[in-house]
């Protein structure tokens, strides 16, 4: 473990773990399991091994082990038996715990030792779907909740995107369908969150399409130019935090206007900002998805 010192508070810990306080509370007074340090007010802060208990009396609880007997382990035998559980089970969640610590810890080898673990059981879109989602989706609401700071974010999200770029690169070399559509993804004007994108063009490429990725932030007026090189084009886009959602009418018809003038051009999108459109309010060549896989499969 690093020697990073970080205090959590009891809150903090519910945010990480998904166990209320009050549980946490009674599992430190009946079973004594937890031993949090105390303020001069007398309120609870919990060390980085503290948090790292928790998650592992979670997942045996989680996995069917009750708390008296997980009480009656020691401290060495707790990580013991989650590794013994977690050879057999399911492993995905204890894979987002790994994953959490080595956040926290700001910990590479922790990241990059459990992916190896999972990649030698599992595809990489497996890991995907049912590993970095959910923690994605985690770690966003842990963010907004102070529970993690953005640079905890950020170094989680730059691991993930190296593992989806190295992938992408594997698939390259390899040309793409005779007769193929073109797949053109961006995210629009101050949009930064590129991994869903990022998967998506990994999908895609893997189904033997062409795909040109342009990233971040680009202006509606600039795509323009890819109509003038291919004819069958298809956009697609992520909405987490921009367009404001009181903009997203005004831009979905801009680009309809500006862009699917010709007969083989679509706009695809997804994100976040985009649960509550009103579909009915869509142009006809424009589709919401509410998933990646959903998104996918219609391709």
């Amino acid at each position: 473990m690093n020697n990073i010192q970080i205090n959590f508070s009891i809150k903090d810990l519910e945010n990480l773990t998904g166990i209320k306080a009050h549980t946490i509370r009674i599992w430190e007074k009946r079973y004594n399991l937890l031993s949090p340090n105390r303020t001069d007010t007398n309120i609870r802060n919990y060390s980085l091994a503290s948090f790292q208990k928790l998650l592992n009396i979670s997942y045996l609880n989680n996995n069917g082990i009750k708390i008296s007997k997980i009480a009656n382990l020691t401290e060495d035998e707790i990580p013991v038996k989650v590794r013994e559980i977690a050879s057999r089970a399911k492993i995905e969640n204890h894979a987002i715990n790994a994953f959490k610590m080595a956040m926290i810890n700001f910990d590479q080898v922790l990241f990059y030792n459990t992916y190896n673990t999972l990649i030698e059981k599992k595809s990489f879109s497996d890991i995907f779907y049912n590993v970095f989602l959910p923690l994605l989706n985690e770690i966003g609401l842990l963010w907004q909740t102070n529970t993690i700071t953005p640079a905890h974010e950020h170094f989680l999200s730059v691991h993930i995107k190296q593992k989806i770029l190295i992938n992408i690169e594997r698939l390259q070399s390899l040309e793409p369908k005779p007769i193929s559509k073109t797949f053109v993804l961006f995210l629009p004007d101050n949009e930064i969150h590129d991994i869903g994108l990022l998967f998506i063009n990994y999908k895609l490429r893997s189904k033997g399409y062409h795909t040109i990725f342009l990233g971040e932030s680009v202006p509606m007026e600039s795509l323009k130019d890819l109509l003038e090189f291919f004819d069958d084009v298809t956009f697609i886009s992520y909405f987490t935090v921009y367009p404001e959602t009181q903009d997203i009418p005004i831009y979905i018809n801009k680009f309809n206007e500006l862009l699917l003038k010709k007969d083989n051009t679509r706009l695809l999108l997804l994100g976040t900002k985009l649960s509550n459109f009103d579909i009915t309010l869509l142009p006809k060549k424009v589709s919401i998805f509410n998933s990646i896989e959903n998104l996918v499969k219609d391709l």
